[in-house]
C-alpha cells in the first residue's frame, strides 16, 4: 500500500521557500509530498489542527506527515532524507535541535533580505504539478 503524501507547508511569498518546493519537486519522483502556502486557508486549517501560531512573518517549514507536525531544522531534515541524493543530510540530527534551530532561524530571518520576496503574485506551479498543491 503506497505511503500517503506528506504535506509541506511554506511561505508562499518567499523565494528562498519557493526556490525549496521547486528543488523539493524536481527530486521527488515518487510524489511522496504535497504543498500549501502558510498562508493559504489550507496551511492555516492544518497549523490549526497541530496547534502551530504562525505571526504576520512566517519563520518556518513545516512538515505535516503522519499525523505529526515538524518544524524548522527538523522539517528540512526529514524533508530531505526522502528525496535521492540528500539523504545524508539527515545525519546532521546528531546536531543538538536547539543548535540547528538556532541557525535555522537566522537564515529565517534574513531571508527576505538575501532572497527576496514576491510582492504581487506567488509561484504558479505548472497544470501537471496544480494537483500537488493544495
Amino acid at each position: 500500500m503506497p505511503q500517503p503524501p506528506a504535506v509541506i507547508l511554506f511561505d508562499g511569498v518567499c523565494n528562498l521557500c519557493n526556490g525549496f518546493v521547486q528543488f523539493v519537486i524536481a527530486r521527488d519522483a515518487q510524489a511522496r509530498f504535497q504543498f500549501a502556502s502558510l498562508q493559504s486557508e489550507v496551511g492555516q486549517t492544518l497549523l490549526a489542527a497541530h496547534g502551530i501560531v504562525v505571526v504576520a512573518t512566517p519563520e518556518s517549514v513545516v512538515l505535516v506527515e503522519d499525523g505529526r507536525a515538524y518544524t524548522h531544522s527538523q522539517a528540512v531534515l526529514r524533508i530531505l532524507r526522502q528525496l535521492p541524493g540528500w539523504r545524508w543530510v539527515y545525519a546532521f540530527r546528531i546536531v543538538p535541535r536547539w543548535l540547528r534551530d538556532a541557525a535555522y532561524r537566522w537564515v529565517a530571518r534574513h531571508r527576505y533580505q538575501w532572497f527576496g520576496q514576491q510582492e504581487e503574485a506567488c509561484w504558479l506551479p505548472t497544470p501537471a504539478l496544480q494537483a500537488r498543491f493544495l
